[in-house]
Formats: C-alpha cells, sequence, structure tokens
C-alpha cells in the first residue's frame, strides 16, 4: 500500500498541470474538426447579416388581451402589430415597418411548400420550356397539415455594418427554415444533447436549410437543377418554380405527409394578378398582384373583433384566449368597435403629427377594401 508522500508525489502539481495541457492541446483540434454543438446557420449569418423581426419579449401582442385595445372615444385607433409570413402556413415574422408592394407586404409569402398528387408521381409531362418538367402538385396549408405551425421561420439580410474576418462582406438575403427532429439511436441522443448545451435546457433538436431569397437566373436554375411547375392552391393553378432537392426528407416525415414534399418560389415576372373585387389598374394605376396569398395581397384583423369572437368561444387547458395570429393577418389594428370593419369601403393609415409643418407631414396611405376573409 503506498504511503502518503507517495500518493503525493503521484498528484503533483506540476505533473497534472503538464498532463492536463497536453489533452487540452490535443482536444482543441478534435473539437474544431468535430464540435459537439453542431455550427447553425444563424451563428455564421449573424456575422454578415441582421435577422428580421422583433423578439417575442418585445412583441406588440404580448397585451393583445388588454382592454386597452378596446374602443375608446375621442382616441385614435392605431396598427397595433405587422406580420409577414415568407414561407406560408409556416410561423410569421412580426416587423416593426414593412413596405407595401403593390404584392402586398414585402418578403410575404414568397414560398410554400406542397406535396406531389399521387397520378403525378409515375407519370411526369414535359412542358414547353427547355429543360423543365411538369408535375403536378398541391400547396400544403395549416388546414390539412397542423404541424407546419412548427416550423420556424427566419429572415436574414446583408448588414453593410459588418464585416466577417472570414469572409468580408457577404451579400444576398436568405431565409432558414427550422423545423423540430431527431433521429433515432446514439445519433439522436447526441442531436438532443446539442440542443441543451446551445439553447438551454428549453431547447429541442432542430433540423434546418437555407433558402435564397432573390430569385435565381436561367443558368442558376440549370446549376441547381430547378424546375417550373404547376402547383394547386385549392381551386387555383399556380406556375412557379419548383425548388427540388432543397427539402429534406425529414420534414414530410415530421409533417406526417406520405407523398414527396417540396417548396415553390414564385417568379416575381409572373405574379398573378387579382381581380375579383379589387380595384382595376385604370383606376388604382396599378392591378394587384399577389404570390402564394390565398387571395388578396393583404389581410387586416381588428384585435376588439376576436375579442369579440373570443367570448363565443369554449376555453379549455389547449385554448386559454383566442390568439389574433391564429388568422394569419398582415395588419392587426386596435380602438376599434368590434366589427367595425365589416362596413368599411377603404381605410387609410397616416403617421401621428409630429411637430414640423403640415408640408412636412406623410400623405395618408389609402387601401381598399376588397372583401371580407371567410375565416
Amino acid at each position: 500500500m503506498p504511503s502518503a508522500a507517495q500518493v503525493v508525489e503521484l498528484f503533483d502539481p506540476v505533473a497534472v498541470i503538464l498532463l492536463l495541457t497536453t489533452v487540452v492541446a490535443f482536444a482543441i483540434p478534435v473539437f474544431i474538426l468535430f464540435p459537439p454543438i453542431p455550427v447553425e446557420r444563424s451563428d455564421a449569418l449573424q456575422q454578415t447579416h441582421t435577422k428580421v423581426g422583433i423578439s417575442p419579449s418585445h412583441s406588440n401582442l404580448r397585451a393583445q388581451t388588454s382592454p386597452d385595445h378596446n374602443h375608446q372615444p375621442g382616441k385614435a385607433a392605431r396598427i397595433q402589430s405587422l406580420y409577414i409570413y415568407p414561407v406560408k402556413s409556416c410561423r410569421g415574422i412580426e416587423v416593426e415597418r414593412s413596405r407595401v408592394l403593390p404584392k402586398g407586404l414585402e418578403f410575404d409569402r414568397l414560398f410554400a411548400f406542397a406535396r406531389q398528387k399521387p397520378e403525378a408521381r409515375d407519370a411526369v409531362v414535359r412542358s414547353g420550356e427547355e429543360g423543365a418538367q411538369r408535375a403536378q402538385w398541391d400547396v400544403l396549408t395549416l388546414r390539412q397539415v397542423p404541424l407546419l405551425a412548427n416550423v420556424q421561420v427566419d429572415l436574414w439580410l446583408p448588414d453593410a455594418g459588418k464585416t466577417s474576418r472570414q469572409l468580408g462582406r457577404v451579400g444576398g438575403r436568405f431565409v432558414v427554415i427550422r423545423f423540430p427532429w431527431k433521429d433515432s439511436g446514439v445519433k439522436g441522443v447526441m442531436q438532443w444533447i446539442s440542443a441543451k448545451l446551445s439553447r438551454g435546457l428549453g431547447g429541442v433538436p432542430e433540423k434546418e436549410f437555407m433558402l435564397s431569397i432573390d430569385f435565381p437566373s436561367a443558368e442558376e436554375i440549370k446549376a441547381a437543377g430547378y424546375c417550373y411547375g404547376d402547383a394547386r392552391l385549392f381551386n387555383k393553378t399556380i406556375h412557379a418554380l419548383n425548388l427540388r432537392n432543397e427539402v429534406p426528407p425529414e420534414l414530410g416525415r415530421y409533417l406526417g405527409v406520405t407523398a414527396p414534399v417540396t417548396i415553390f418560389m414564385i417568379d416575381p415576372a409572373r405574379r398573378r394578378e387579382v381581380f375579383r373585387n379589387a380595384p382595376r389598374k385604370e383606376d388604382a394605376g396599378q392591378q394587384p398582384v399577389i404570390d402564394f396569398q390565398d387571395a388578396y395581397p393583404l389581410h387586416l384583423v381588428n384585435l376588439t373583433s376576436v375579442r369579440a369572437l373570443e367570448s363565443k368561444v369554449q376555453k379549455d387547458q389547449d385554448l386559454e384566449f383566442l390568439d389574433a395570429r391564429r388568422f394569419r393577418p398582415n395588419i392587426i389594428v386596435s380602438g376599434l368597435k368590434e366589427y367595425d370593419e365589416d362596413d368599411w369601403r377603404s381605410i387609410k393609415f397616416s403617421r401621428p403629427f409630429q411637430g414640423g409643418t403640415a408640408e412636412d407631414s406623410e400623405p395618408p396611405s389609402r387601401f381598399d377594401v376588397s372583401c371580407r376573409t371567410v375565416r
């Protein structure tokens, strides 16, 4: 049995330090090549880009059930919140401001997931365009696939004030699409551990992929193997770019969709013109167009009307209150009477006057109210 002096010699501080230094020196290259926490695209993008949107902790809808949003005589109604949905039926992004284009809010409904129709899997019809294939697909919506609500979308725009030491300034605009996913076996355990280490105890394993929101050139389309195709949305056929091979197969399995799943992108040169009840070009100066919106470029919801509907809805542990975001609006207004919007023919928005002269103030923005949303 070793004596106390021998034990002390075995744990000589200098020897222990040298041993630890040697282990760390060998471990660092291993962790660089095989990091225990996988590097996410957002880690790289934040070096050169800025993520668009308001964090949930600062959302303008944090207190959406407050009576402060009810109609108050003598007090002007206001825009409470703005939302964009870069990928149809997936989670939206709350923004402080947005450009209004003939197609609606900028970056809204640029993409949509679709599943291949059973009859189209065995028969692919050649289109009239060189090198393109036309298959039949159905656009996926929350009505058919509720799990789309768990698909997170982050929008990243280049920031002129940021420069990466390795990459310099990087341009391009991207969406990063993330969804819950854990593989089976040891790999799944490692993914679970990585999620906890990188995102905290509430973190869950996720899989992600990234898409450029800048429409590709003809050369880029050919190089990437994309093709134009038809996708069915309710009773409309949309001709758009099929970004095949970009969607990981795990997404379909997570959503519970057995058919092949792809993602479509609208060609800005082939947007759908909106007629029906929309104003005509000769009156408005331009014909409204849409990407993957259901029918019209913009959707507005009145918070007071949501609360009035909520009073008629049965609550349970899964529905504590009726969230206005369930209706997928672009513009959420407050301070109005309940269902006041049912009688509107047009609406004007203006900034509050903040000093200066009347000539310096911005003119109000006028919107035509074309229909009442069925939902």
